[in-house]
């Protein structure tokens, strides 16, 4: 018997008529295979309780925060297994810290290293349909963490990578990865297959299907991931390593990204010596603070220089206030711009391609 492991995103769990559905495409799949089911929050939850912490403090705990914003999926896995209940099937929901689901790094921004089998395995042969919070596990000190925003995408991966899962499917509101925003751009085409190496790309520059460090965690452990849709039953995309291409074979691009929340950031008048680009990014890194592209302009008397890069929109405030507090830098202006946008063109040929 296959074991399967399903995830559900936001919008594919947002209302009662949503987790219906869901039910039944579950239902669908336990009729000849083990079946693990990872959820979402209901979509909106989370970005409410996101602006109750802020309504309380802009530098609200860090561990208080992981343990409030991770109750939203607690409240879709009770409400998936309900209705599996309903229907006469052997349903329960389990918390991150039941199977347990154990992880290490930053409040907000851990990785899963490590989750205990034995739990879901017996209850999976007792014939059980496990509803398993994605997004989050528990720290050594044993409280709760959560993965980064789209961090469900990576409990499901992993969970199929220790539980040596037959199928990974992303269940999601698009029916798989396109060459661009199908919202965007009509003419957008549906692509079959992707390697992991493009995927990472596309998320990483903007694609919303899936979080960049999910797909490198299925690179990483070569999981296939097939990206699907719960609204249309419809062949959707996977995620695989390499392949011999029968679609856009003779096309060197395999699609185009863009992002809108993006922000420039211009230090005037830096010294333009050895070591004075890792004063600047060293403590960034530290904060969380991912920084993208890096312009450094020539210094035509090797005393000074200008420094570009870019960032996230959100991480603007933070990151003024870390260069304008760090003394071991000195400068002429700091400005920032946030209105940015960027576009990224994808796709491994270019690179054995001139031109």
């Amino acid at each position: 018997m296959k074991t399967i492991v399903l995830k559900f995103g936001g919008t594919s769990v947002g209302s009662i008529d949503r987790i219906k559905k869901v039910t039944k495409i579950i239902l669908s799949y336990k009729k000849n295979n083990r079946v693990v089911v990872i959820s979402s929050a209901m979509s909106g939850i989370t970005n409410e309780l996101i602006k109750k912490s802020r309504m309380i403090s802009n530098n609200f705990n860090g561990a208080e925060y992981d343990a409030l914003i991770s109750t939203g999926e607690q409240a879709a896995c009770a409400l998936i297994a309900g209705s599996l209940n309903h229907y006469g099937f052997k349903a329960r929901s389990w918390m991150s810290w039941q199977v347990p689901i154990l992880t290490d790094g930053p409040y907000s921004n851990s990785r899963i290293n490590k989750i205990f089998t034995k739990n879901l395995n017996l209850y999976l042969k007792s014939g059980g349909i496990p509803i398993v919070t994605g997004f989050q596990g528990i720290n050594d000190n044993l409280r709760l963490t959560t993965l980064g925003r789209g961090g469900s995408d990576a409990s499901a991966i992993m969970i199929a990578k220790f539980f040596k899962a037959d199928e990974c499917i992303i269940y999601t509101d698009v029916d798989g990865v396109y060459t661009t925003d199908p919202r965007l751009h009509k003419k957008a085409k549906k692509i079959k297959q992707i390697q992991y190496d493009e995927m990472l790309e596309m998320a990483s520059l903007g694609s919303k299907v899936m979080q960049p460090s999910s797909v490198q965690d299925a690179k990483l452990n070569n999981i296939n991931i097939n990206v699907k849709s719960s609204f249309q039953n419809k062949s959707g995309t996977l995620i695989t390593k390499n392949f011999k291409k029968k679609e856009f074979s003779n096309q060197i691009i395999t699609g185009i990204s863009s992002t809108k929340n993006d922000a420039k950031i211009t230090i005037a008048g830096v010294k333009d010596k050895p070591g004075v680009a890792a004063l600047i990014f060293e403590p960034l890194s530290k904060n969380l603070i991912n920084v993208d592209m890096v312009v450094q302009n020539i210094s035509p008397d090797s005393k000074e220089t200008d420094l570009t890069f870019t960032i996230k929109s959100e991480d603007v405030k933070k990151t003024e206030k870390i260069i304008k507090g760090n003394k071991r830098i000195s400068y002429r202006k700091l400005s920032f711009d946030k209105n940015l946008a960027k576009i990224s063109i994808i796709g491994v040929g270019m690179i054995t391609t001139p031109g």
